[in-house]
This record gives structure tokens, sequence and C-alpha cells, in this order.
């Protein structure tokens, strides 16, 4: 079964995304802030991350996805934001924002799955190529 992390620091959106990936049959863990969330990740190796940029600070996100790759976790990392827009940043494009993939809040169900479902794609694709 696939295991999917979800960090953030708003208790709806944790039980939203928890039912929806349920619904499709993913596994899911949930942590309300970055110090539960990399202990989730270290002790699970989950299949996927999804991250909130903001939680206790503005850039908890950025600096928890940064320890994840300085830590050499390959995990792809679905980060919840509206900072893309705002700050024109974009994903996989420095080691600023280390991460695969942003989604703008607030996000529908469809868009959620489909951006999951293409992350973990592209993620068993590269596991099998490396193999």
């Amino acid at each position: 079964m696939t295991l999917i992390a979800v960090i953030d620091d708003d208790p709806d959106i944790l039980e939203a995304c928890s039912l929806i990936l349920a619904s499709k049959g993913f596994k899911v863990i949930t942590a309300n802030n970055p110090s539960d969330g990399y202990k989730i990740v270290i002790e699970n190796s989950p299949d996927l991350i999804i991250l909130d940029v903001m939680m206790d600070e503005q850039d908890d996100g950025f600096f928890l996805a940064q320890k994840f790759r300085r830590e050499k976790i390959k995990t792809p990392i679905l980060m919840f934001s509206s900072v893309s827009q705002t700050t024109g940043m974009e994903y996989g494009k420095s080691d600023l924002v280390p991460v695969d993939e942003f989604v703008e809040k607030p996000v529908s169900p469809k868009e959620l799955l489909e951006k999951v479902e293409k992350l973990l794609a592209l993620y068993t694709e590269d596991k099998n190529v490396s193999a």
C-alpha cells in the first residue's frame, strides 16, 4: 500500500487530505508541525510527502524540504502554497525550493489526486530506471 505523509498545521487540511487520499486506497500519516513531520518521514519512509509551506513560521515548509534533501531523502515532495504565485518561485529550479511540485491552496480533490498520482508514477518510474 502506498504511504503518504501530510504535514500541515491546519487540522481541516489534514483531515480533508486524509479522507480524499484514503478514499483512493492510500495509507496516510499526518503531522501538524515541522518537528513531528520530520519524525514521521524518518520513521515511516513514505512514498510521497505533502508539505505546507507556511506553518509555525512563514517558511517552515521550505526549511523542512531543504532538510530532507540535505539528508538525501529523495521522496517526492508536493508543496501546498500560494507562495509560487506571490513570489514567482518555481519548483525544481533551485536548492532553495527543493520540491517536485507546487499546488495552490485551496486545492480541489481532483487536482490533489492528479498531482499525487503524477508524482507517484514519476517516482516509481525513476526507481525502476535506477534499479
